[in-house]
């Protein structure tokens, strides 16, 4: 379930802002989760492809398409109308194999008038240049042409954890950080415990950056500040 706190007010996400991908992933290994929230296969798209200081955190606002043969009922009304600002849009697929994107450049233009941070999409996006060009962050497997109305229909907003082609469950309200190293996903229940860790592991890493530039091997140096 999503906190009531909105995410511009929330300290985790400002706590999160300081971070990258890969230090929410050693924290969460620590924390035994073997993965490290990764979501493999998943990669920075626009505003430029796997380039910049682009970065994104936020709650997940979840989104799930399936086939039109799927037992539920299409979601009456349009997802990207309910995206709260400082949220992440998060939109994947039951079919495991879909060629139509799943998402758009007026969905982008909706979510960015809404004051989404981002959006991350487990499939296919298309509309590549309409995205840079507003200069909104997208995360992606890969692009596409046709839209997903012809195969594909929303069966669920932001209700129910969620897998879809990632391995990794993801529940609304669980926190999104992306950059050029990839995409994390930080389960709410353990943020809190994840934070303290990162700190400690950024301060560790820096010190042992310093005396590695000097000269010092990796094991002695690990062996002194980790």
């Amino acid at each position: 379930m999503a906190a009531a706190t909105s995410a511009s007010e929330d300290p985790i996400v400002e706590a999160l802002r300081q971070y990258t991908s890969c230090d929410v992933a050693d924290a969460l290994v620590k924390l035994g989760v073997p993965d490290g929230g990764f979501l493999p296969g998943i990669t920075m798209w626009s505003p430029q492809r796997q380039d910049g200081d682009t970065k994104i955190v936020g709650p997940a606002y979840t989104v799930v398409y399936a086939p039109h043969d799927d037992p539920r009922s299409k979601w009456p009304s349009h997802y990207i109308d309910a995206v709260p600002a400082g949220s992440v849009v998060f939109v994947t697929s039951t079919d495991r194999t879909p060629s139509n994107a799943l998402y758009g450049g007026l969905m982008s233009t909706r979510a960015k008038a809404s004051g989404a941070v981002g959006s991350v999409i487990d499939g296919r996006f298309r509309d590549l240049q309409e995205q840079r060009e507003l200069g909104y962050p997208v995360f992606a497997r890969d692009v596409g042409t046709a839209p997903p109305g012809p195969v594909l229909k929303v069966v669920a907003v932001n209700n129910e954890p969620i897998r879809g082609l990632c391995s990794v469950e993801i529940a609304p309200g669980d926190y999104v950080l992306g950059d050029v190293n990839g995409v994390v996903v930080l389960p709410r229940a353990l943020a809190e415990k994840a934070l303290p860790l990162m700190e400690k592991q950024v301060e560790a890493d820096s010190k042992m950056a310093v005396e590695i530039a000097k000269g010092m091997s990796f094991a002695e140096a690990s062996k002194k500040f980790r």
